[in-house]
């Protein structure tokens, strides 16, 4: 009798980095740990259900370049998904919970969705989305079924859990936050690399990072936006665990950090606040000692506030700044920071270019136009106007921000050009105010913009979510006046203070100042940019 033959151990490149690398390597290590209940998804199962997700690309007859979209809430299976169709060469918009069906079916038809997973958490806006391009056979639900959708359980368990012969490496395609606007789609060409080789951009981040097999990974934000979703599949892609949390809490997160040992975490400015505001006993209570970076990006974070934090976790908060639109990035690591508090950072990818409004490179410390050269390319989906607009005459592309370079190559945000305030031929940008006012007592979120003046043209309106919302009334407000005065030039200070009781902050931290602006404005012929 012959001895029984065993297939060969898989044959991977030495640049291939992807989870059927580390399902063959260590099949039994964690991908997912479910912070709700510790359940674990392990690398074995996590490329045989992505295997299965990218074999049902294919029998809906879905083919490279195709769009896909999900609409799921945080979930330890948000990333294998979003794996297993990104393996079939597809472009996967996720759409953010908090839209309207409207707003969803905006996007589903801009993107050209021709398949669409959601869950039965988000059955009942499901239920009322057209999904017009989207046939009835690919709208699949998890959890269960519902009318006008199919189960995804069954689905999944008809078809193999072997890679398809056709891997080909996927993109997101991710919408802007829509705060000056219609949300406008991300374009980036397909990866031309083979399957399971990191771009240029993701070997740049995990070696900036550390990211690797013994990366821990604890992302507290929603899934649907570009960092932890980005982050996410690198982790995975480099063989690390993800710590699946279904939404931020402040002491539940420093309780993860030390029951798991996390490495490495993506946070907001407002995580920060949130967790610095916990009670001394609280925050001395755990070990936070196994992080080695703290990412945070998103939103300005006050210079007080980042101060406070490394004092607090030590050196180990790392800023980068970038968008979704990947046209650039900076970074700057705690050690730098210190020394140059209140900057982005260096280029990482990309050059820096701060321009005037004719595209003329302006010299170094001059306040202008933040523009990227030498690097990677995008367009706006279905919006030429919108991608020229984004260009100036050299060809190098921004997002719209404002700032200034330092002698060393150091870039220090100034404000999105859309929400300057000009008040009687001067010029305020509202980040330095918010930057400010963040840490005047009482204060526990404010917005800062400009409101119709007669005779300057814009005044300064600070919009304030108080901490205690009893103390809300003309004598909080004055005392944030002068608390602001005394600090400030007054020409940059609010001249009057509203008060809300939240302000319309989505979960990555970004502010939708518009929605605050349009009250204020309407009628008054303003364009809104």
């Amino acid at each position: 009798m012959t001895a029984q033959t065993r297939d060969p151990a898989p044959h991977f490149r030495d640049d291939e980095r992807h989870p059927a690398v580390w399902a063959a390597k260590t099949p039994d290590r964690p991908a997912i740990i479910d912070a709700r209940d510790g359940s674990v998804i392990t690398y074995a199962q996590y490329e045989a259900r992505s295997n299965r997700v990218a074999h049902l690309m294919r029998a809906a007859g879905l083919k490279p370049g195709d769009h896909m979209a999900v609409f799921l809430e945080n979930r330890p299976d948000y990333s294998l998904l979003v794996w297993g169709a990104w393996r079939a060469g597809l472009r996967v918009t996720a759409i953010p919970t908090h839209l309207t069906p409207d707003e969803i079916d905006y996007i589903l038809a801009d993107c050209g969705a021709r398949l669409l997973i959601t869950s039965a958490a988000k059955a009942d806006v499901a239920a009322q989305l057209r999904a017009a391009g989207v046939p009835a056979e690919a709208r699949f639900m998890i959890d269960g079924a519902a009318p006008g959708f199919v189960a995804l359980e069954p689905a999944l368990a008809a078809l193999p859990d072997t890679r398809i012969p056709d891997e080909v490496e996927g993109i997101e395609m991710l919408y802007s936050s829509g705060t000056t606007g219609r949300p406008k789609g991300v374009l980036k060409p397909l990866p031309p690399e083979p399957f399971g080789t990191p771009s240029r951009g993701f070997l740049l981040a995990a070696t900036r990072w550390g990211f690797d097999e013994n990366t821990v990974w604890l992302h507290p934000s929603p899934m649907y936006h570009a960092a932890p979703l980005g982050y996410a599949l690198r982790v995975i892609r480099f063989g690390g665990t993800i710590v699946s949390v279904p939404r931020f809490d402040p002491e539940q997160c420093l309780a993860l950090i030390e029951k798991h040992r996390v490495t490495h975490s993506q946070w907001v400015p407002t995580h920060f606040v949130r967790l610095l505001r916990l009670p001394e006993e609280v925050r001395a209570k755990y070990d936070v000692s196994s992080l080695k970076s703290a990412i945070h990006a998103a939103a300005p974070c006050p210079v007080d506030v980042k101060k406070a934090m490394i004092a607090w976790w030590g050196p180990v908060i790392d800023e980068y700044y970038a968008g979704s639109e990947g046209n650039g990035m900076t970074t700057i690591s705690s050690e730098e920071y210190l020394r140059k508090p209140g900057s982005v950072g260096r280029a990482l990818i990309g050059k820096v270019r701060i321009c005037d409004d004719d595209g003329e490179e302006l010299p170094v410390g001059s306040e202008g136009v933040i523009f990227y050269s030498d690097n990677p390319v995008f367009e706006y989906h279905n919006d030429p106007a919108k991608t020229a607009e984004s260009r100036n005459r050299h060809g190098w592309s921004t997002l719209g921000d404002v700032g200034y370079l330092d002698e060393e190559g150091y870039l220090f945000l100034t404000d999105r050009r859309s929400f300057m305030i000009v008040s009687g031929g001067v010029n305020i940008y509202p980040a330095e105010v918010e930057n400010l006012l963040i840490s005047c007592p009482g204060v526990g979120d404010v917005a800062v913009i400009g409101v119709p003046n007669d005779e300057f043209g814009e005044e300064v309106k600070a919009v304030v979510e108080p901490i205690n919302p009893a103390a809300a009334g003309p004598e909080l407000e004055a005392d944030i006046i002068a608390w602001c005065r005394a600090r400030l030039s007054h020409v940059k200070c609010p001249r009057s203070v509203d008060f809300v009781d939240r302000l319309p902050r989505g979960d990555n931290g970004k502010l939708y100042k518009r929605k605050i602006r349009d009250a204020y404005w309407e009628g008054r012929g303003r364009r809104i940019a």
